[in-house]
């Protein structure tokens, strides 16, 4: 009875699992690096981890509303691109709010491209956004062809600095997970789950799968915009056209560590947080490790196939001891 309770209570909460290995590699981590808990180390670390945990949120809603996005680091990479193209070291605060709503605007259009996309036309998520992340690519390569590019440097003074001993990155965490915990209250997180479950058992039940399916990759769009004024922000403005092209994957591999079916109809945002955190810290152990270069780039792959790969190996390892 207790076992049933207790694979009830992990069944909930997806992310227990991803929580418990976090504690674990950190152990390891403090190990290797006795200083990772100072207040500068965790700032430095949350303030370059928020942008790949804004993606990764985004990428969660999209999968398990059962669909894919293969072109958030490209986007990332465009609205980048716009971003410092809008904005100047001599910006006013007008100016840089006015540059702020049309990247988080250009963002949503590019997620409502991609959905109408899927959702209308019937692509494949993958093939839909595998393509559609070449044009955001030239994009970015058209507006930046030289990398450079600076923001205010007050904007980003204030961004790197804690505020009352706490990072903002920490606010920011707080601030996306009352997010999901309001949005899951809602109508709306039930059509997203019933769409990701069994999309024509939901269309039979009523639910407007379509427009939530258009809706996950609109969410996707805003957050990548979110990403890039995050990343801008930590690196002071100086950009180049691929800055995010690399960050697909992690995003990719975070919510799957979280606890996040790629099959769609489970898991949520707290589990792709901790995903990023997780692959953070395990990259952090291989560095203070002294591994050696080459042999990081392998343990990456590795991690990347274990991660992919880890919870049909846990099924099958299920079905085996039901046997």
């Amino acid at each position: 009875m207790k076992s049933l309770n207790l694979q009830r209570v992990f069944a909930r909460n997806t992310y227990l699992i991803s929580f418990i290995l976090l504690v674990i590699v950190l152990g390891i981590n403090y190990i290797v690096q006795n200083n990772v808990f100072e207040l500068r180390v965790l700032n430095n670390n949350l303030r370059t981890l928020l942008p790949l945990i804004l993606l990764a949120v985004g990428q969660s809603i999209v999968v398990i509303g059962g669909g894919l996005d293969l072109s958030v680091g490209t986007l990332v990479s465009m609205l980048s691109a716009l971003l410092v193209t809008w904005v100047t070291p001599d910006s006013t605060p007008d100016q840089i709010l006015l540059a702020v709503v049309l990247v988080c605007a250009a963002g949503m259009l590019a997620g409502l491209v991609n959905g109408l996309v899927v959702a209308y036309l019937r692509l494949q998520p993958m093939i839909t956004t595998y393509a559609t992340s070449f044009i955001f690519s030239g994009i970015a390569l058209l507006l930046l062809p030289r990398p450079g590019g600076s923001i205010p440097r007050d904007l980003s003074t204030f961004y790197r600095s804690p505020l009352l001993d706490i990072p903002l990155a920490f606010y920011a965490i707080a601030l996306l997970l009352l997010f999901w915990s309001v949005l899951r209250t809602t109508r709306y997180a039930q059509y997203l789950y019933a769409t990701g479950s069994s999309g024509a058992a939901a269309y039979a039940t009523g639910v407007p799968v379509r427009v939530v399916r258009v809706t996950t990759y609109v969410w996707s769009g805003l957050f990548a915009a979110l990403a890039s004024l995050t990343l801008m922000l930590s690196t002071g403005g100086a950009s180049q056209a691929n800055i995010g092209d690399d960050m697909t994957l992690d995003s990719i591999v975070a919510v799957v560590l979280g606890g996040t079916r790629l099959s769609g109809g489970q898991g949520g945002i707290a589990g792709a947080i901790i995903g990023v955190m997780i692959l953070r810290v395990i990259r952090n152990v291989i560095f203070f490790a002294a591994v050696p270069t080459w042999s990081q780039t392998l343990v990456n792959a590795l991690i990347i196939i274990a991660a992919l790969a880890g919870p049909g190996l846990i099924r099958l390892i299920r079905r085996s001891i039901g046997r």
